[in-house]
């Protein structure tokens, strides 16, 4: 079964810019907020909708924060704007389709912010589509879409196709396989993470159990991710001179959710 590899997990925020700045402050390099563009009618100019991100690039897979776009606000400061092409006669369909799944997004926001959602990866989406299919797992079919990534040449859209594991709520939990000309920027983060390794689910000791391989349509809750570090006493000097409460242990650091926008933060050595 897929599922044994993360794609990327969403932290869902209110407010995005103050999200990036944490997320930097705790070591991460976080690549420029991207905000989505459609016009409201033909021959408008586009306007930012629908959900806005920022990505952590690491290695293989990413994190990436994400929040719902006031359509009456201007673009902030910093941001870049991705206007989608899109025929005249196909715009208001995009534009419901877009509509709905920010209101969506909203619903997550309603239960507050956190890991709301979780990506797994797959060489080849068709046939982890037909494995759930012989699972009895209902899912949403394979969507093509585009993603932004951060090249050498600066951002751009690419090819990705997903899917959704429906009723597996309150999380959101799909499969993604990326295009072949994915060459994103790997850039280097002064913690020290590597790889986005695991995502967690809350057990009734109030501890923190794996969730990789979870890819099995029961109804799921994750508390946060797991990282893997080059070297865990570079992790805990960034996060010492930043003044970042962590929890220590062998083979571990932990930032507790209330300092990473509801999501426990777990550096693994």
């Amino acid at each position: 079964m897929v599922g044994d590899r993360l794609h990327h997990v969403g932290i869902v925020v209110h407010d995005l810019a103050a999200a990036t700045e944490t997320y930097r402050r705790l070591g991460f390099t976080v690549a420029a907020a991207t905000y989505p563009a459609l016009p409201r009618e033909p021959g408008a100019p586009a306007r930012p909708i629908g959900a806005a991100n920022a990505h952590i690039y690491l290695g293989r897979n990413f994190v990436e924060l994400v929040t719902v776009v006031d359509e009456d606000q201007p673009l902030p400061a910093g941001a870049e704007l991705l206007p989608i092409v899109v025929p005249d006669d196909r715009l208001p369909g995009m534009l419901a389709g877009i509509r709905g799944a920010a209101a969506r997004l909203t619903g997550l926001l309603d239960r507050g912010e956190g890991v709301h959602i979780v990506i797994f990866d797959s060489a080849d989406i068709d046939r982890s589509a037909a494995e759930l299919d012989a699972a009895g797992i209902v899912h949403s079919g394979v969507q093509a879409v585009q993603r932004p990534i951060e090249t050498a040449d600066g951002t751009r859209m690419v090819p990705a196709h997903y899917l959704e594991i429906l009723g597996a709520g309150p999380a959101r939990i799909g499969i993604a396989q990326n295009s072949a000309a994915e060459q994103p920027v790997q850039p280097v983060h002064a913690n020290g993470a590597v790889e986005l390794i695991d995502c967690t689910l809350p057990s009734p000791d109030g501890e923190h159990r794996p969730a990789v391989s979870l890819v099995t349509g029961e109804r799921l809750a994750f508390t946060g991710f797991t990282l893997a570090v080059r070297d865990i006493t570079v992790t805990e000097d960034h996060l010492r001179s930043a003044g970042i409460p962590f929890a220590r242990t062998p083979d571990t650091l932990t930032v507790p959710a209330d300092q990473a926008f509801g999501a426990t933060i777990t550096f693994r050595r």
